[in-house]
């Protein structure tokens, strides 16, 4: 039990030092120490470790206040690489993008591919020839419009991935740990992480592309609420007798979010909703939920912000949830670590 319990402190201290090193970059060991609350006789022990990893490597020496001069270690950022994938339709093709980013979230590759239909055979060799280019790959993340159940994609607005066992196949393949989000998911947390927000609260995020059903994502106390199986925010099941996948009149695509965003906050009450979508001019969607709250009393009203800038907030959402997976299990349970 010792031993566990010495192993225990001895990974959550090397997590310190790694954490503290990511956020400064470079330092000397006095300068861990003061930052980490560690003794300079431990941080010399992990700075030895961390260097065998290949995570640190020494770089300057600094002059000391008469002393001799101290040695710094530098960060390697790109010690582990992680390999980002979405899947969109674009002008009724179907894009599927690969980023290659390092440690400090900078891309060090990119590739792109327009097909008529999706293929996942072209998604593997994509993955295949980045992987191979980039051995320090070690973790994939894809976003997809959909969502998997036990490793099968059960939802998905792209019928060309309905059924498949995406992550089984990925997994059996590249042997790397593989991480499948909602494309809405993946764009609301993006979306929260560029804003200061406090701690607890509750924010939505409702995507509305042209010629597809509606998806929710819901952020809450700094995290994605998932619910069971990962289905929480599946609104196009509500019954709002709305043909969403088709040409709809203006009038009553306007009538269908509204009634879609007070379903959503009399269920849940969020202190913010973020629409995406392009369809409708925001200022003739703010004038109609205002003559919509006239007709429809709510005992709780959230901030409406409308925005058009879905593909970034999902681009960047999904990188931080994918660079997310190379933390070590204590500091993503920990969301509100120090160093995160």
């Amino acid at each position: 039990m010792k031993k566990a319990d010495a192993n225990l402190m001895k990974e959550i201290n090397l997590n310190n030092v790694r954490q503290a090193m990511k956020l400064v970059e470079t330092a000397t060991k006095p300068q861990l120490a003061s930052l980490t609350n560690l003794s300079v006789v431990t941080v010399n022990s992990l700075v030895k470790e961390l260097q065998e990893l290949g995570e640190l490597f020494e770089d300057d020496t600094v002059p000391s206040n008469g002393g001799r001069p101290a040695l710094t270690y530098k960060y390697n950022y790109d010690h582990s690489l992680a390999l980002v994938i979405y899947i969109k339709e674009n002008d009724g093709q179907e894009l599927i993008s690969a980023t290659v980013v390092n440690l400090r979230n900078e891309s060090l590759d990119k590739k792109d591919v327009i097909l008529s239909v999706f293929q996942r055979k072209r998604m593997y060799q994509m993955i295949e020839q980045l992987v191979g280019l980039y051995p320090s790959i070690k973790v994939i993340g894809i976003g997809i419009p959909g969502q998997a159940v036990n490793g099968e994609i059960m939802v998905s607005s792209h019928r060309e991935l309905m059924g498949v066992r995406l992550i089984e196949e990925l997994e059996t393949q590249f042997k790397l740990p593989i991480m499948v989000e909602n494309d809405v998911n993946a764009a609301i947390f993006g979306y929260a992480m560029n804003q200061d927000l406090e701690e607890d609260q509750c924010m939505l995020g409702i995507y509305v592309p042209q010629s597809y059903p509606p998806g929710m994502g819901i952020y809450l106390n700094g995290k994605i609420f998932r619910g069971k199986n990962g289905m929480s925010g599946e609104v196009k099941y509500l019954p709002l007798g709305l043909d969403w996948a088709g040409e709809m009149d203006p009038k009553l695509f306007i009538d269908g979010i509204c009634r879609l965003i007070q379903t959503v906050n009399i269920v849940l009450a969020p202190d913010r909703v973020v629409i995406y979508q392009d369809i409708v001019d925001p200022e003739t969607l703010q004038a109609a939920w205002i003559a919509f709250n006239r007709e429809h009393w709510m005992p709780s009203h959230p901030d409406l912000i409308w925005e058009q800038t879905f593909q970034q907030d999902f681009e960047s959402g999904l990188r931080k949830l994918t660079l997310q997976e190379l933390e070590p299990a204590q500091n993503r349970s920990a969301s509100h670590s120090p160093w995160n």
